[in-house]
């Protein structure tokens, strides 16, 4: 009678173990994709507050860490941000953590899931202009105090520091992406750190690389740079971008260009119109593992 009380005891266990076994992954997995968390930190400019959003990974920390930087659409889905405006700690909006575009929260748990810190700060909400622009608006100028030459790098430069201070962050692991005018902006930044300590690699996707777009027609920076690049772009010229690499490169910078064939702007949106353009769902498959490739790359 004992016996068989002790050998159920143990199917038990046996079946808790095997629950366990099962629950736990499935416990991790919806940390690592949970709602990211608000936070905020000053620009480099001295007077923005930025607000941004964290995506954690489910396990301990220290992290390496990903600043992720929208594009001239902003951060948010379109189906919300048409009438926001002002994005703030004290200013209750929609456009807020919950209606993040799918293509931000998709690479902010794409980081997160893989044992990153995923930061994208919102450098438009800040200032009054959650709604974003549209295609073909570059010479609007309501821009310019947003601009990725001399305004959203110094967002991207208060992240850094607001990175380097958390507990939870290797403060030399800390990555910068950024889509589009994020991208420009992504180049931008690796020209002003030039050959000092800070973002210790940089992934561009579909910058604009034009004379109107960057600080300088050379990147000249210690840090490696990777970008990301669709053949059919109907919105920058991948073809400028090549010339900059090519020029920068001759000037000593690391940097390593993939031209997907077929791919067009936004290749990596994981929307339904874009996806349902193959090369793009090519482009974005490879994309995401070579951005990957090159962030475990340096360690």
């Amino acid at each position: 009678m004992a016996r068989r009380a002790a050998n159920k005891g143990w199917q038990m266990i046996g079946s808790l173990t095997r629950c366990l076994a099962v629950a736990l992954p499935l416990l991790v997995a919806s940390r690592a994709v949970a709602e990211p968390e608000t936070v905020t930190f000053k620009s480099a400019d001295g007077e923005t507050e930025i607000v941004a959003y964290l995506f954690k990974p489910a396990t301990l920390g220290p992290h390496g860490a990903v600043v992720m930087l929208h594009g001239r659409a902003g951060p948010y889905s379109a189906n919300v941000n048409r009438d926001c405006a002002l994005v703030s700690r004290d200013t209750p909006s929609i456009c807020n953590a919950g209606t993040l575009s799918k293509r931000h929260v998709m690479w902010g748990e794409y980081w997160a899931a893989r044992g990153y810190l995923a930061l994208l700060p919102d450098s438009f909400g800040p200032r009054g202009k959650a709604h974003g622009f549209g295609r073909f608006t570059h010479d609007d100028p309501d821009r310019d105090d947003v601009n990725e030459k001399t305004v959203r790098p110094l967002d991207a430069e208060g992240a850094l520091v607001y990175l380097r201070a958390r507990n939870d962050v290797t403060p030399s692991r800390i990555f910068l992406q950024g889509w589009s005018n994020g991208g420009s902006t992504t180049l931008n930044v690796m020209i002003r750190q030039g050959q000092r300590s800070g973002f210790r690699a940089a992934l561009a996707f579909y910058p604009g690389c034009g004379r109107e777009a960057l600080l300088k027609p050379v990147v000249t920076t210690a840090a490696p740079i990777a970008m990301f690049l669709g053949s059919d772009d109907e919105e920058v010229s991948p073809a400028i971008c090549q010339h900059v690499a090519e020029r920068s490169r001759e000037a000593g910078t690391t940097i390593d260009v993939t031209l997907y064939q077929g791919a067009t702007h936004d290749f990596d949106d994981p929307g339904e119109k874009r996806q349902s353009v193959p090369d793009n769902a090519a482009a974005k498959a490879d994309a995401m593992q070579r951005a990957m490739t090159v962030v475990e790359g340096m360690r």
